[in-house]
């Protein structure tokens, strides 16, 4: 049996609360790095792990030793939302709305492998996480309604082949390249995709054990985005969601297991339940257009009942002003909590402005994005 030299912190089975504040690390060191190339999947290159309020990689804090104009950088994890580098759509009748304009039709594989080109471009500014999730997001940035069929999960809560190949080739290179996947499940307006409780609860069983299998380390859980907006499934409703949290963090391959959590919509402060069970905390930014809002969101984070020394993450806001001297991306770092960029194509924009509107162009070559990834290399000096 491979056992890892550093173990995940503890839970008592009648508490489920971490046991210490120690160093938390998920890893494969050693013959059992071995024994995973040994079925045929790669060694993995990059361990993401949580040490108090900071994010760790390979054993050292995230921009190891960087400040910015006084405030704290090292073990953040500046972040982009992501989310549509899988993307497909199963229902006919609506996959010609993402046709690219050169070709005038969809293609998942062009997605995924022109997502997989600009990574290294993200790196060098100095992103070292994105947010990718298994029913992305909405393919015209905000939706009431979702006709389209995207979801890496059957009815029944199975993994579909081509949807989880895409995956790997995106998890691969991030591993190559040094960067952290936050991977989500379940996404709004997608999750009735699944039949019943069931078969959700398959499907974070499914996920965890595919990730776990092929050894992956840089990897950070999401089970579902904005656990709070309109979910079909009780389980994935913010009274019910740390069940899913507890239960991913329980499945483990040789005592080794993942960082999980879930996020919150807009301006939402995490729930009890959740800040007892995650392991990091996600918040979204959407809504707060001031930096005195994000200020108060992270501050009331952290007098929510049994919180402890974590890390807080932003993985998604849509407000910018990179020009001005405070906004929400500075007012976090204030706060000591990692940002995400969340930029998505407004109406009457060309293809290449944002990275949620399908299809994507996933390279630097807006001038929001061009805003974000020079702001980006300035507070964290690049890579």
């Amino acid at each position: 049996m491979c056992t890892s030299p550093l173990t995940a912190a503890r839970r008592t089975s009648s508490s489920r609360h971490f046991i210490g504040l120690g160093l938390v690390v998920l890893s494969l060191w050693g013959h059992c790095a071995g024994a995973i190339a040994e079925q045929g999947w790669p060694q993995r290159r990059t361990e993401v792990s949580i040490r108090g309020e900071q994010f760790l990689i390979n054993g050292t804090p995230t921009y190891p030793g960087r400040s910015w104009n006084g405030h704290r950088i090292e073990g953040l994890l500046m972040n982009s939302r992501m989310v549509q580098g899988v993307f497909d759509d199963l229902n006919p009748q609506t996959v010609d709305r993402w046709a690219y304009p050169d070709t005038q039709v969809w293609d998942s594989e062009r997605n995924t492998r022109e997502f997989i080109a600009a990574m290294p471009a993200w790196r060098e500014h100095g992103l070292l996480a994105f947010t990718l999730n298994l029913q992305g997001g909405s393919p015209e940035g905000y939706s009431r309604e979702q006709p389209w069929h995207h979801s890496a999960l059957t009815e029944t809560g199975e993994l579909r082949d081509a949807y989880m190949r895409r995956t790997a080739m995106i998890l691969d290179r991030a591993d190559e390249l040094g960067m952290v996947v936050i991977l989500g499940i379940y996404y709004f307006g997608q999750d009735h995709r699944l039949r019943d409780e069931a078969a959700v609860i398959a499907g974070v069983d499914n996920t965890v054990d595919w990730l776990l299998d092929r050894g992956y380390r840089n990897v950070l859980l999401e089970i579902n985005n904005e656990c709070n907006v309109r979910y079909t499934h009780e389980i994935l409703k913010p009274a019910r969601v740390h069940e899913l949290i507890l239960r991913a963090q329980q499945r483990t391959r040789d005592d080794r297991r993942l960082l999980v959590s879930t996020s919150y919509g807009g301006g939402a402060v995490p729930r009890e339940n959740v800040v007892g069970a995650a392991d990091f905390l996600l918040l979204h930014g959407n809504g707060q257009d001031t930096p005195e809002k994000i200020a108060a969101q992270i501050d009331a984070t952290r007098q929510v009942p049994g919180y402890r020394p974590m890390p807080i993450l932003n993985n998604e806001d849509d407000h910018y002003d990179f020009d001005k001297p405070r906004n929400n991306l500075t007012a976090s770092i204030e706060g000591y909590v990692s940002w995400g960029y969340f930029d998505f194509r407004r109406r009457g924009e060309g293809f290449e402005q944002g990275y949620q509107s399908v299809p994507v162009s996933w390279k630097i070559d807006s001038p929001r994005k061009e805003a974000f990834f020079r702001k980006l290399k300035e507070i964290t000096g690049g890579l």
